[in-house]
């Protein structure tokens, strides 16, 4: 992303926003709800909502198996919201949208096509700064197939050290799998370099984009990457969806994931004949109204001024650093310039756990834990660590609650 994108003219109301999400209007402990989680998953504004009750209401059936009007209507809804997801990551065609479950089950699905064509000694290049969902399915090449997992190593600040990057190509790589975006730090990778590098050593790169499709758009053709995950419930959608972008050229060649109905083309006794993609990955019913919602909500997105919402998202992370660093015993884990709307911090002496249950007595919701990122929580020598995270429908007053509740959840801990 670059630092003119960050630098947009506000042009939207949060408060407006806001008002479009039920759950913000109720009481937590007698507070008003500051809800700081939505890089854990965003709150649904009410036209998923309803549109996904009007969907069960008015017209549901299975999807491309009936002839009869519910289930011609439902496919026309369901495969639109396909075509809307194309158009948001601005895919080459809609046939290189593959729905998931989410990204981990794009990871998955990836690492299963692959995985049946490596073998032993085969390398994945990866980071320190990885969720799980990008770490475990490649573990599992690794101890059923015996390839070999190299690490890029992070900055102080939580960059990608693109020298240990570079560094870690060789004859025997296949694929390098990294993180548009942390989930802790909100740290953004030059994603562009990271594409040439690894095409200059004709390996393909696989982007996880669960937090950045969030909060700046992405062109996947300009990015030139090879495949792009995302995630469904961060996007302001449901749960239970997300989605594999590839190239059409790599997913014809990709074995499947799963076997079942809607993913053949002919089965016999003696073969199976597998359908074109995306079909040929979306074996069984698929997740229809989380589609659905999910093409709601990114046409509810792209509605709004992206740019705008990135800027106003970000003078709040900024916000809420500036209140952190007056005090000497906590620690911003990240400060890369030009990172997105995510703090994770730690407090010297306090756990994470204990802060975090405190300030939720004052209505105000943060993440604890090591946010399914042990090598990045490692790396920067913590436990855990609380994380604020930022959506369109955050206001200043939720940075107030925030730096309020913190000094009396650490002036009780102190």
């Amino acid at each position: 992303m670059s630092a003119s994108f960050l630098q947009a003219p506000a042009s939207f109301d949060p408060y407006a926003i806001r008002a479009e999400f039920p759950v913000l209007a109720r009481q937590v402990n007698g507070f008003d709800l500051t809800y700081l989680d939505s890089a854990a998953s965003a709150q649904k504004p009410a036209c998923v909502i309803d549109g996904m009750a009007d969907q069960m209401r008015s017209a549901y059936a299975n999807v491309h198996r009936g002839l009869h009007t519910m289930a011609n209507e439902t496919t026309e809804a369901f495969e639109g919201a396909r075509k809307t997801l194309a158009g948001f990551l601005n895919a080459g065609q809609s046939d290189e949208i593959i729905f998931t479950s989410g990204t981990t089950e794009a990871i998955n699905l990836l690492a299963s096509g692959i995985g049946a064509d490596l073998h032993e000694g085969d390398e994945i290049i990866l980071s320190e700064m990885e969720h799980h969902s990008n770490i475990v399915p490649w573990h599992f090449l690794r101890e059923r197939k015996g390839v070999v997992l190299k690490w890029v190593a992070l900055h102080d600040d939580g960059q990608l050290d693109m020298q240990s990057y570079e560094a870690a190509f060789s004859a025997k790589t296949k694929l390098v799998t990294l993180s548009h975006m942390s989930n802790v730090t909100g740290v953004i990778t030059d994603a562009e370099a990271l594409v040439k590098i690894a095409h200059d050593h004709d390996v393909p790169i696989m982007l996880d984009g669960s937090q950045a499709a969030v909060h700046f758009p992405v062109d996947v053709q300009a990015l030139d990457a090879d495949y792009y995950a995302v995630t469904g419930h961060k996007l302001y959608g449901p749960t239970g969806i997300g989605a594999l972008y590839g190239k059409a050229e790599h997913l014809k060649n990709l074995r499947p994931y799963q076997g079942g109905g809607e993913m053949i083309e002919s089965v016999s006794k003696d073969k199976v004949l597998y359908g074109l993609p995306p079909h040929r990955f979306e074996a069984g019913t698929p997740p229809i109204l989380e589609a659905i919602g999910l093409g709601l909500a990114l046409n509810w997105m792209m509605d709004l001024d992206r740019l705008a919402v990135a800027e106003h998202e970000n003078a709040l992370a900024a916000r809420v650093v500036d209140a952190l660093t007056r005090y000497n015993d906590v620690r911003i884990i990240g400060d890369a310039p030009g990172k997105g709307a995510i703090v994770s911090f730690d407090v010297k002496g306090m756990h994470a756990h204990d802060l975090a249950q405190l300030m939720d007595r004052y209505g105000v919701a943060v993440r604890a834990g090591n946010h399914c990122a042990e090598p990045l929580i490692q790396r920067f020598e913590a436990t855990s660590t609380c994380r604020a995270s930022f959506a369109a429908y955050n206001t200043s007053e939720d940075v107030d609650r925030f730096i309020e509740a913190f000094d009396k959840a650490r002036e009780f801990l102190s």
